[in-house]
């Protein structure tokens, strides 16, 4: 019989090594709620607290080492290159049409592959025994970056980039820090026998919200913002450091399967094996299921109408034989498979008046055109504003005030003027004349041109604008920089125009407790909201010189480039002592500029 201090070693080990084990499923499970099956359980907060905790507990007890444990998602070092990996079953493109017929052709041409010449029976799965059951399923097209997921025995053991469809690269380190994708397949908690490999394709995408937060950070930091979501998530998967995954929250919806061995390898359609990588935790979009070119118009046509309310962009349907004896028999090109097409919505576009222009200054004093317009409906929602971009395209594309102008929503998000209809141009549409001097404080303006001579930016140079001055006010407060709650767009505004309080610098946010009399003067200002203000404020006094430095808008100081300031220089005063030569990217080498955090966005 071992002794008493054994004995309770050993018990205390066991609740140890329970307490992790339980955090683990804990977190899986909330994993998979929130991404899978859209009923999160956790808070962001507790979610983040659990997972500390059972850091810490790992930390502590590395003989319970797991590498498809949650914590997993978290850590790691930059990489110096990727590594090029051949695809065990290759990863072909989709053939797209834009057009009624050419789907009726399709499936004409799929019929006579098969050597049937009737319509499919029912919308329901493939009739094994019946044998000639042909059936479509139709899935949204998601405009993101096409990956593929390997699981060994049930453990993700390798993510890789299609590439050119036969090799692509290595981007594990990346992919595990998306928390939609689950490092382990579990069914009830438990890992099912006989998963020897799974290989499952999919879409990684950045949401739209967060599509237009990193676009706003771009712009803060005077980079060009993305053009659509896909650039955003490819630049994102191809940045040597895994950080950038995590902080820009991509998500992940499979739609097909590679290399497949086990029990899974027996499933017989795609509709099915869809169903039964979602029970075990894999995020997808359910398929609709057609049994004709009718059936399948009339589900792209109907879809087209809710895309737009979709956390993600769509541009299409991918339509494929459900059936996967059939897809064998159907094959495939050279480049692409013949029992699969892509039916691409085109980007809509309505015609409207353009009734003015108004010229912003933002907070770097790159004042930037915004069409008014006649409001009119685009991809779901009223459209009133669009991007001009900058006054050189104005005058390229020769865009009046009075024009009937073509507006579309890029990648079904940002609307922009595409150009005029030069036949409904009214005798009088004016010029649109770019200001000469800032529209604000009549200050002296900055023009860029490119290698072309074309106007790029026009900025205003008075650093006392009161128009950058109010939108870096506001950007200094928001919730990615120094999160002071309770003083947003709405309240400095109230406080600039309605009260004799200075906010006109950076500083004076930090002495606005000395005006609280003053503040509970202010309409909608009451005792708890003034105290909730300056509670707020001292809370950012701890944010750190990263946030103060992403906070103050200047120009190429961005959330990124602040951070890897904080972490060269550890306090204000040593990077003001810094020398102009180590303040340039330029100097480090490839090596000191991975190891110091700049992500290298690549197009893909």
């Amino acid at each position: 019989m071992p002794p008493p201090s054994s004995r309770n070693q050993s018990a205390s080990t066991d609740r140890v090594r329970e307490q992790i084990e339980s955090l683990r499923r804990e977190l899986d499970r909330a994993n998979r709620a929130y991404y899978a099956d859209a009923k999160p359980f956790l808070t962001d907060r507790e979610y983040d607290e659990k997972l500390q905790r059972l850091a810490a507990l790992e930390a502590e007890h590395p003989e319970f080492d797991d590498p498809a444990s949650p914590t997993q998602r978290v850590g790691g070092e930059p990489v110096k290159k990727f590594k090029a990996v051949r695809h065990s079953v290759p990863m072909l493109s989709i053939d797209n049409t834009y057009d009624d017929d050419e789907v009726r052709a399709w499936v004409q041409r799929v019929r006579r592959a098969l050597g049937q010449t009737g319509q499919g029976k029912s919308d329901s799965l493939f009739d094994a025994e019946a044998g000639s059951g042909l059936g479509f399923a139709c899935d949204p097209k998601i405009d993101g970056v096409a990956i593929s997921l390997r699981y060994e025995n049930g453990i993700l053991t390798q993510a890789l980039t299609r590439g050119n469809g036969v090799e692509g690269d290595d981007i594990t380190n990346n992919i595990k820090r998306i928390r939609a994708i689950p490092l382990r397949l579990t069914d009830n908690g438990e890992t099912p026998k006989h998963l020897e490999v799974v290989e499952i394709r999919g879409e990684a995408y950045i949401p739209t919200e967060e599509f237009l937060r990193i676009n706003e950070e771009r712009e803060a930091a005077d980079e060009e913002p993305f053009m659509n979501p896909r650039n955003a998530c490819a630049g994102t998967l191809k940045s040597l450091d895994p950080k950038w995954v995590e902080e820009r929250k991509l998500g992940f919806v499979a739609h097909g399967r590679g290399e497949v061995r086990g029990s899974l390898a027996e499933v017989s359609t795609h509709s099915e094996f869809m169903q039964r990588i979602r029970a075990l935790g894999v995020p997808i979009s359910t398929p609709r299921l057609a049994s004709d070119e009718d059936a399948i118009l009339k589900i792209i046509k109907a879809f087209h109408t809710e895309a737009a309310s979709l956390p993600f962009a769509v541009d299409g349907m991918v339509v494929r034989v459900d059936d996967f004896a059939m897809q064998e028999t159907l094959g495939a090109t050279s480049r692409s498979p013949r029992w699969c097409i892509a039916f691409k919505y085109p980007a809509e576009r309505q015609q409207t008046k353009l009734i003015r222009v108004e010229h912003q200054v933002g907070k770097t004093g790159k004042i930037t055109p915004r069409a008014i317009m006649e409001p009119v409906l685009i991809a779901g929602t009223i459209v009133q504003h669009a991007s001009l971009h900058n006054y050189g395209q104005i005058r390229k594309r020769d865009i009046r005030t009075g024009d009937t102008v073509i507006v579309e929503k890029a990648g079904e998000i940002i609307p922009q003027v595409l150009e005029p209809v030069l036949e409904l141009r009214p005798k009088n549409a004016k010029k649109i004349v770019a200001p000469e001097t800032c529209p604000v404080c009549s200050g002296p303006v900055e023009i860029e041109h490119d290698s072309e001579d074309a106007e790029t930016t026009r900025r205003c140079i008075n650093p006392e604008c009161p128009a950058q001055m109010r939108e870096k006010l506001i950007w200094f407060v928001g919730r990615r920089q120094m999160d002071i709650d309770g003083l947003g767009e709405q309240t400095i505004d109230l406080i600039r125009e309605q009260s004799d309080i200075p906010l006109n610098h950076f500083a004076d946010i930090f002495h606005l407790h000395k005006h609280r009399d003053a503040l509970l003067q202010l309409e909608r200002m009451g005792e708890k909201k003034v105290e909730n203000l300056l509670h707020g404020i001292e809370d950012a006094k701890g944010r750190g010189m990263a946030r103060v430095l992403a906070g103050l808008g200047m120009r190429h100081v961005g959330e990124t480039t602040a951070k890897m300031l904080a972490r060269l220089y550890p306090s204000i005063d040593a990077l003001l002592e810094a020398e102009e030569p180590a303040l340039r990217p330029k100097t480090l080498s490839k090596d000191e500029a991975v190891r110091l955090g700049f992500p290298a966005e690549v197009k893909d």
